[in-house]
């Protein structure tokens, strides 16, 4: 998520156009997304820890190659095909593991899990700025490649498989039980919640990805910009663990359908917005409502189909929505490239936020049939 921040200095320095370094981003998106089904599918059979040591390997190696690429195709096919392979290991094994591993509050446990995400804008990005002012992006990229070897392959020693047998009063759902992970891809439920997720991702990607050079555009400096991405993601850890403890209150259906709502009316706000303190506040509010939704896509997936294949459902979820996460930084490019302007970016975004709440609010609720063990 950090390659927002290299946009314009990669472009800069090597003259590539934006379109053409969004390109790798598309591409990283549309690896991870495939990639995820297979290491949702390996995980089940395999268990979380194998899946993520050889991804995090993976995704420092892609991160460093591709901080020595020297044309434009070679950085579109490291970034893109090793550094989103390796990104593919970790959210829908981890994601699923923690789902499994939870029954009570599980919502709030699969939304702090995720914080990783939020995390990672909050602090890899004005890292990544800082490393890129003072040394240049190729040294900021390959150190990015060395943190992900020192943080990710020894955080993976610590996984475990979850309980397999269901805990008492555990909830499964009855109509789903038994289902082959083919049977579940068919089922009506899997594809409004797929469709939904990747309708919200096509939606919030551009604006996210072009977030730093939007702020740019509107006159803030380099660093300062890079912290308007920073506050979306401190905006994103806060949403995750308020939409947690809502969804264990309340149900993920209307929690998901009210974040949905606040992203589409974020997304259209952005392009009224151009002063450096109300985009701050708007990143806070984007940030909250793209983070809320995110987790909530496991949950339903556990509640309609159970943990015994929750691996590889999701990951065909995550493949489902990293197609849209792969539309937005590239036709945001394109946009920006076209018209020097990101107006049509927010208002197509915007169209299909309002398309994901559409989706949404055609999902069944799930029915339980309780287990005891």
């Amino acid at each position: 998520m950090s390659l927002g921040v290299f946009l314009q200095p990669v472009s800069v320095a090597m003259g590539w156009s934006r379109a053409g370094i969004s390109a790798a981003s598309m591409f990283a998106f549309l690896c991870l997304g495939i990639s995820s089904f297979a290491w949702g599918a390996v995980s089940d059979r395999f268990g979380t820890r194998a899946v993520v040591l050889t991804g995090g390997a993976l995704l420092g190696a892609g991160l460093a190659a591709a901080s020595q690429a020297e044309a434009l195709w070679q950085f579109q096919l490291l970034f893109g095909g090793m550094v989103g392979v390796g990104a593919g290991s970790s959210y829908a094994p981890l994601i699923a593991a923690t789902s499994n591993w939870f029954i009570r509050h599980r919502s709030l446990a699969v939304s702090l899990v995720s914080l990783g995400t939020g995390v990672g804008a909050l602090t890899v990005a004005p890292l990544a700025t800082w490393l890129i002012v003072g040394h240049g992006w190729r040294t900021a990229m390959l150190a990015l490649g060395c943190i992900a070897w020192i943080v990710v392959i020894p955080a993976a020693l610590f996984l475990r498989r979850p309980p397999v047998p269901p805990k008492e009063g555990e909830p499964t759902a009855d109509a789903a039980a038994g289902l082959s992970v083919a049977q579940a891809l068919r089922t009506p439920q899997f594809a409004a919640i797929a469709f939904t997720y990747f309708a919200c991702c096509a939606a919030h990607s551009g604006p996210i990805f072009h977030m730093v050079s939007y702020a740019m555009v509107c006159g803030a400096p380099a660093l300062t910009a890079t912290t308007v991405f920073s506050v979306a993601g401190l905006g994103a850890l806060a949403g995750r663990i308020v939409s947690g403890l809502l969804a264990d209150r309340v149900g993920a259906k209307p929690v998901l359908i009210t974040g949905l709502g606040a992203q589409a009316l974020a997304i259209i706000l952005y392009d009224f917005t151009h002063d450096l303190v109300r985009l701050y506040a708007l990143s806070l509010f984007f940030g909250f409502a793209y983070g809320g939704v995110m987790p909530l896509y496991a949950i339903l997936i556990r509640q309609y189909f159970g943990s015994r294949i929750m691996g590889a459902t999701f990951g065909a979820a995550t493949m489902l929505s990293t197609l849209g996460m792969a539309i937005g930084p590239l036709v945001g490019g394109w946009i920006f490239d076209q018209f020097a302007s990101y107006t049509w970016l927010y208002a197509g975004s915007f169209a299909i936020a309002l398309g994901a709440i559409v989706i949404a609010i055609t999902f069944r609720p799930p029915r339980h049939a309780w287990v005891t063990a």
